[in-house]
């Protein structure tokens, strides 16, 4: 059995921002039930020098919609990085899975040995679409969101392994 570009991009990745989505929710319940300031969430962190969950899940979202888009040879949509509570990260994501939503498997496979060149703050990456996807966008995207998953879970949001894994 082979799988294709779209199938290892796209439903991948839309999976992986409804897993995303589902944390964020608990995340919101717990602050909620709690009594606690959404904002202390938003702008958590694991560590000084790491980014708090709103950029998380802001990058997560990038990396996904840029990927597809890249994939597919069209240019991503801009969303501003402007979210301040939970419900708005939220939506972000949905917004991005509409996003992903729209792409067709023929606009993606066939991108396998295409050249994709990102420009980065201080270099240029360059890729060939498979590597790109698999050794760039997807552990981003992973990361991004696993990241996530570890902020609100040191915050106390009771998290376990199958919020990220999803449903079978």
């Amino acid at each position: 059995m082979t799988i294709s570009m779209y199938q290892a991009s796209v439903p991948v990745c839309i999976r992986t921002l409804n897993n995303l989505v589902s944390i964020l929710e608990k995340g919101a319940t717990y602050a909620e039930t709690k009594k606690i300031d959404g904002q202390v969430l938003v702008n958590s962190r694991l560590f000084p020098d790491m980014f708090p969950l709103s950029r998380q899940v802001q990058i997560a979202c990038d990396i996904a919609k840029r990927g597809a888009a890249e994939l597919a040879g069209v240019e991503a949509p801009k969303f501003e990085d402007n979210e301040t509570t939970l419900s708005e990260l939220i939506d972000r994501v949905r917004k991005t899975i509409s996003y992903l939503e729209t792409f067709k498997p023929e606009q993606i496979d066939g991108s396998k040995e295409k050249t994709i060149t990102l420009e980065m703050r201080n270099n240029t990456l360059s890729f060939q679409g498979m590597p790109f996807l698999l050794y760039f966008v997807l552990p981003n995207v992973y990361f991004h969101v696993t990241t996530t998953y570890d902020i609100l879970r040191h915050c106390g949001v009771e998290l376990g392994k199958q919020d990220f894994l999803g449903k079978p």
